[in-house]
């Protein structure tokens, strides 16, 4: 190893399940390289190789590049979810499913190199390795492009060694405890609602008492307990993904797991019910407060899989809904929760 030592690299992947299976390939041999880069028509930085040869791919544990005047994900810093690996089996890979020229072409990312690491944001933010200044087979800079800020090109780091290097945990730009929880309260409390959440809640009106009341209870209840306000695969966080789509029941079916959850490329504003703009992600044409800010997919993927096997989702004509029962269960707990 040369760019790296073994230090730098000990703490990076967090070994998730799902970072090893959405993200992490075998190491590349220098075959697969070689037809990685003639795809995307870029060489990549020997560092990337390097760091891919001794693991390839997965989601961080040094998820946080301190910043200045990058104000994507917070004040100071940029959030990364995890590292696309060199190849294309892996969902998340470079030439995977989600891959760079999937961005590109589908999302809308500048023709500026190589998308290689995603962020919470559900799409809406990437970095990219950024070959303008150098050309195709120089050493490109690290950006991160906004999509929400109609594309915005944000400098991060001068190359892909000193972006891994400059990573931390999250727990190092921690704000004090009971400012963030505070914060943190006030989304629940008092955060708007996403124009697809308020369009679900008016359908919901003649069965929900007070909609509105049970959702703000479940934030709360999350924050409580988390200290702060994210979904995982917690009781909790189930019944939020539950009730986003009862929502979204209410104005469309469901035609698979994917339309549920994804927004439609061609149309990604809110016209288009979908989880990922109910709760995680606001749009800056028309943002909302009461969002967790980001997401991990595979929790609500894990969640709608085990409502399939339960019987709780089921398939009707169109696509799947909430069977009568379950729905039934769930309108009586939000009425509960809107009286808490």
């Amino acid at each position: 190893m040369t760019s790296f030592s073994a230090a730098e690299l000990s703490d990076l992947f967090d070994d998730s399940e799902y970072g090893r299976e959405k993200y992490t390939e075998p190491a590349p041999s220098d075959e697969l390289v070689a037809e990685v880069e003639a795809e995307l028509g870029y060489r990549l930085p020997a560092a990337y190789v390097e760091l891919c040869r001794t693991r390839n791919g997965g989601t961080l544990r040094r998820n946080c590049f301190p910043t200045e005047g990058v104000h994507v994900w917070a004040e100071d810093h940029v959030a990364v979810t995890g590292l696309r690996a060199i190849g294309r089996t892996a969902t998340w890979s470079l030439l995977g499913d989600l891959g760079s020229p999937f961005m590109q072409s589908e999302w809308g990312y500048p023709d500026i190199g190589v998308c290689f690491a995603d962020t919470p944001t559900a799409g809406h933010s990437e970095f990219m390795l950024d070959y303008r200044a150098c050309g195709p087979k120089g050493e490109p800079a690290v950006v991160l492009v906004d999509q929400e800020a109609d594309y915005r090109i944000s400098f991060v780091a001068p190359d892909f060694a000193t972006f891994i290097r400059g990573l931390v945990p999250e727990e190092v730009l921690e704000n004090d405890p009971e400012e963030a929880f505070a914060e943190e309260f006030e989304t629940v409390e008092e955060g708007s609602f996403s124009p697809i959440v308020l369009r679900g809640l008016a359908a919901l009106g003649p069965v929900l008492d007070d909609g509105e009341a049970s959702i703000r209870e479940i934030g709360r209840r999350i924050v409580r307990e988390k200290e702060f306000f994210a979904l995982h695969a917690d009781a909790d966080s189930h019944l939020m993904y539950a009730t986003m789509f009862l929502l979204y029941s209410a104005l469309t079916t469901a035609r698979s797991r994917e339309d549920f959850i994804d927004k439609d490329p061609s149309n990604p504003g809110y016209d288009h019910p979908c989880y990922a703009m109910m709760i995680p992600s606001s749009c800056t044409g028309q943002p909302y407060g009461f969002t967790t800010g980001g997401w991990a997919r595979g929790f609500v993927e894990d969640w709608w899989d085990t409502q399939i096997a339960s019987g709780g989702i089921v398939a009707v004509e169109g696509g799947f809904r909430f069977s009568p029962d379950t729905e039934a269960g769930l309108v009586r707990v939000l009425n509960a929760l809107a009286r808490a």
